[in-house]
């Protein structure tokens, strides 16, 4: 088969390897789509070596269709569309006994530590099955909808973190393809009114679309006092960071509503810091979280809204590459081409 390998940061190539056979207790997808997001640029240029190994098989936002089980599993599987949930926990440790197996202290995440779907075929450990890693889809979907169940999972998380209420305002900051789901997902929980902020028009246009009823350029207005204006001087009752540059950071907060929710769901570069003023957190009692990776229910959920139509994935997998083709895909995601990049190996 072919496989997308990371050897170490900018050393990506395309190379065969043989094709996997499932043990007993494994499962093997033949890959249909994997979509790429910014992380992926991140592994690539090093920016990010958390937890990568060497010479891994990249890709975590995934779509197959099983081709193969091993003993003890049933044959029933075979030919049925699934997805994976990318965060493989050690099922021991306090994180993991809490329901929390996303900060679990010994993770491991496919496409990073584990070889993931930027291949003709991907391994699903027994390990990963047994643990309920293998989501299996209860009708075929589109793969390149299919493939958003793990950034979808990942809002999932960071919504339970800032709630939404039907009349809520919330505000995202951001407009990429996190931004974008987030909204959908507000929209889609009943809230009041959803205010998009974005420097590019055309990312704004596709807010819009997809059911933003405001969008701002905030280098172009002020983004607190357009918020407090649409909200008649209250504020937002959620603010989701969906960009990671840190001086929004204290913006965020300056958004927020008395008794406001604000999530800081982006990553940000490493060894940033932000100037906050500590006086909106304690006299307007706001609640600060973050929001990354996701829990296998958390995919599990995303795979039932993508399943019932609560994502319009067409406005935001724009372009769509053959796996021969990686390096093209890499580069339009850093040149933000478009909204996200899918690779279809079977192209």
């Amino acid at each position: 088969m072919r496989a997308a390998v990371l050897h170490s940061p900018h050393n990506l190539s395309l190379e065969d390897r043989p094709d996997p056979v499932p043990g007993p207790g494994a499962v093997v997808l033949d890959i249909e789509t994997t979509t790429l997001c910014g992380t992926d640029v991140r592994l690539f240029t090093g920016a990010k070596t958390s937890g990568v190994v060497p010479d891994v098989v990249v890709g975590h936002e995934i779509a197959g269709r099983v081709s193969a089980v091993g003993d003890g599993l049933p044959q029933e599987w075979v030919g049925r569309q699934a997805t994976v949930s990318i965060v493989l926990s050690c099922g021991a440790c306090d994180h993991c006994l809490r329901d929390r197996e996303h900060l679990c202290e010994r993770l491991r995440l496919f496409g990073y530590a584990l070889d993931g779907g930027l291949a003709e075929k991907m391994l699903v450990p027994a390990e990963a099955v047994a643990r309920g890693n293998l989501i299996l889809t209860p009708q075929d979907l589109p793969p390149a909808l299919l493939a958003l169940a793990e950034p979808v999972s990942c809002c999932l998380n960071g919504l339970d973190q800032y709630r939404v209420n039907p009349g809520d305002t919330v505000v995202v900051i951001g407009a990429g393809p996190i931004g974008l789901l987030h909204t959908q997902l507000a929209r889609y929980a009943g809230v009041g009114q959803v205010i998009v902020a974005n420097r590019g028009e055309e990312r704004r246009r596709i807010a819009e679309q997809l059911g933003a009823d405001l969008t701002l350029d905030p280098s172009a207005v002020d983004l607190v006092e357009t918020v407090r204006d649409a909200t008649n001087g209250r504020g937002a009752d959620a603010v989701v960071v969906c960009i990671g540059v840190p001086d929004l950071a204290n913006t965020a907060l300056a958004c927020a509503a008395a008794g406001g929710r604000v999530n800081y769901f982006a990553g940000f570069p490493k060894g940033s810091t932000a100037q906050m003023d500590p006086n909106l957190i304690h006299y307007n009692e706001l609640e600060v979280t973050g929001g990354s990776n996701a829990r296998r229910r958390d995919v599990r959920r995303a795979v039932d809204l993508l399943a019932g139509g609560a994502i319009d994935h067409d406005a935001i997998v724009t372009h769509t590459f053959s796996l021969d083709r990686i390096e093209e895909a890499y580069q339009a995601v850093a040149d933000q081409l478009g909204v996200k990049m899918a690779i279809d190996p079977r192209i």
